[in-house]
């Protein structure tokens, strides 16, 4: 993956859990330290961290960039554009007002997060790929299935043929019914629940092409896709849920179903109208 400069800080938060405990080292030292950084050597970096030169440069290239001066000047890109929001906490003693008011900024701070990281390309292969499938299967667990719902209620206004799957003999049975025609939307936080790469593999040997919505750009579960969009959530630590990725992770399927919209009007337009005009017969 080639960083550009305004992407470094949101990489190193997307790829901080598939980071080894020494590469974790290098990345809270960089984000606590920026000023500090930008005049140090691998050598300097290395010491700090407790680390050996070739986990330095290892860790760079693990980001996508070629090396440590690399890294330095997209830091500095970054900072003198639009600098690094803080990060927002909820605590116990906090009122009903601060946590709205974290919540609220954490998800904004999320969603430009992703937009730096967002591969445009990508999403441009997916929206080709979704508009020609013969059908289309969503899987998701937990959180994620709320997603794949949400997927399948928007996607269903394309007269498309989708359906989302939340239990693992239903997305296993489904997955191995796909063929080369069809697509599979995998939406994962973590992107490394096994039971969702299991059906996943599935779908791959059927043929079907593997998009994967996750906020961590090189975990497993991205390893078998063919497309991956990365969007990331500033969670807050006082819950254990992925609140703020759930809604980033909506906000890419906008991006898609809009882009969908895009490619086929007159079927969209025909097809809004027809659904409006059964749905105004159901109202009082």
């Amino acid at each position: 993956m080639n960083a550009s400069p305004q992407h470094q800080l949101p990489i190193i938060r997307s790829a901080y859990n598939d980071l080894t405990k020494s590469e974790r080292r290098i990345a809270d030292y960089i984000l606590k330290h920026t000023d500090r950084i930008m005049t140090e050597t691998i050598p300097e970096l290395a010491k700090h961290t407790g680390n050996a030169n070739s986990t330095v440069s290892r860790f760079c290239k693990k980001l996508g960039f070629s090396g440590l001066q690399d890294l330095k000047y997209a830091l500095a890109s970054e900072l003198s554009s639009e600098g690094d929001e803080n990060y927002q906490d909820i605590h116990p003693e906090d009122s009903y007002q601060d946590v709205a008011a974290k919540i609220f900024q954490n998800i904004t701070d999320g969603l430009q997060d992703t937009l730096k990281l967002l591969d445009f390309e990508a999403i441009g292969k997916a929206v080709d790929c979704l508009s020609s499938a013969r059908r289309i299967a969503v899987y998701g667990f937990g959180n994620s299935a709320t997603v794949c719902r949400d997927i399948e209620t928007r996607f269903l206004r394309f007269g498309f043929v989708v359906q989302a799957y939340d239990d693992a003999h239903q997305q296993a049975t489904s997955a191995s019914l796909l063929t080369p025609d069809d697509a599979v939307i995998a939406v994962s936080h973590s992107g490394a629940t096994i039971e969702l790469m299991d059906t996943v593999r599935i779908a791959k040997a059927s043929g079907a092409t593997i998009i994967v919505i996750t906020s961590h750009a090189k975990s497993d579960l991205a390893e078998l896709a063919d497309i991956t969009l990365t969007g990331m959530g500033r969670e807050v630590r006082y819950r254990s849920e992925a609140v703020a990725s759930r809604l980033i992770h909506m906000a890419i399927t906008d991006v898609l179903y809009t882009g969908i919209a895009m490619k086929m009007p007159d079927r969209y337009l025909n097809n809004i109208q027809k659904m409006r005009a059964v749905i105004a017969e159901k109202r009082v």
